[in-house]
C-alpha cells in the first residue's frame, strides 16, 4: 500500500477496503474483524489510522465495537431521514437497494376513548379509525404501528389503502390538506405485542415515534405510536440554518 498522504485519506482507504470485504462476504454479519494491531499489520498503517477507519464504520453503521471483545460486522440498518423533505417509507427503502412492504393487520372503526380524544382533539366517543400496520424491509419487520384517525374526516380509508403511504392518500383527498407532522422519538423496551409483531424478545429495545399530524387548518388528522426493531433502524436528523440578515 503506498503510504503517502495524510492520515486522513489513509484512514478513508481502510475504511473503505474493509466496506468491500464486508460487502463481499469476506467478513460476514456478527463475524469479528481482526484486532487493531493486525489491521495495522495488514494496512501498513498507524493505530491511528486504524481507529479512525473504524470509528468511522461505527458512525456508518457497518460494525460494533464491544467492549473487552473486539468489532464486530453489524446487520445494516435501514435508516431514515427526520426532516421536512424526507420522501415516503417505499421510496427511502428504495434507494437503499431493500424492498419494501406493508402489511395491514387490521382496520376497524372504534369509538375513542379520553386518552384518544384528547390527542384527536375531538369529542369522547366520536368514532375514529385504528389502522394496525407492519412495514417490512426485505420481508423482515421493520416497524409495527398503530393510526388513529377521526372517522370523520377518512370515511373512505380500506385496508387496501393502508397497504400504501398514509399521507399520500390523505394529500390524495381533495377536502384534505397535510400541513405538519410533530413527532417524539423515544426509548421503549418491548412488550408480548411488540416483541410479537417484531419478531424480537420481550424487553429488547425499540425505537419508539409518537407522531401528531395537522391539516393545513391546524385540526388532527392522525395520532400514531410506531416501534421500530432496535436492530435494525436508524435515524437521520437534518436541521437547515439560515444566515441572519443584518438589518439597519
Amino acid at each position: 500500500m503506498n503510504k503517502k498522504g495524510t492520515d486522513q485519506s489513509l484512514h478513508a482507504f481502510v475504511k473503505q477496503e474493509l466496506v468491500t470485504a464486508i460487502q463481499q462476504g469476506v467478513y460476514p454479519v456478527k463475524s469479528q474483524l481482526p484486532t487493531e494491531a493486525e489491521l495495522c499489520k495488514m494496512y501498513d498503517v498507524s493505530r491511528t489510522t486504524i481507529r479512525n477507519a473504524l470509528q468511522q464504520l461505527v458512525i456508518d453503521g457497518y460494525v460494533e465495537r464491544i467492549q473487552g471483545r473486539g468489532t464486530f460486522v453489524a446487520s445494516r440498518r435501514v435508516k431514515q431521514t427526520l426532516s421536512a423533505t424526507q420522501g415516503n417509507y417505499r421510496e427511502q427503502l428504495q434507494l437503499q437497494g431493500k424492498k419494501p412492504k406493508i402489511q395491514v393487520i387490521d382496520l376497524k372503526v372504534v369509538p375513542s376513548d379520553e386518552f384518544l380524544s384528547a390527542m384527536l382533539e375531538i369529542e369522547e366517543n366520536e368514532p375514529i379509525h385504528r389502522l394496525e400496520r407492519i412495514r417490512y424491509a426485505d420481508d423482515a419487520p421493520l416497524q409495527y404501528e398503530i393510526a388513529y384517525l377521526p372517522w370523520r374526516k377518512t370515511t373512505w380509508l380500506t385496508k387496501e389503502g393502508g397497504e400504501h403511504s398514509l399521507y399520500q392518500l390523505l394529500q390524495s383527498q381533495p377536502d384534505l390538506s397535510l400541513h405538519q407532522t410533530k413527532e417524539h422519538l423515544h426509548i421503549a423496551l418491548a412488550d408480548e405485542e411488540v416483541a410479537a409483531k417484531l419478531g424480537i424478545s420481550v424487553g429488547d429495545p425499540c425505537i419508539q415515534i409518537e407522531t401528531h399530524a395537522y391539516l393545513a387548518d391546524e385540526s388532527k388528522i392522525e395520532y400514531s405510536i410506531a416501534y421500530f426493531h432496535g436492530e435494525k433502524a436508524s435515524f437521520t436528523i437534518e436541521r437547515n440554518y439560515q444566515k441572519p440578515t443584518k438589518t439597519g
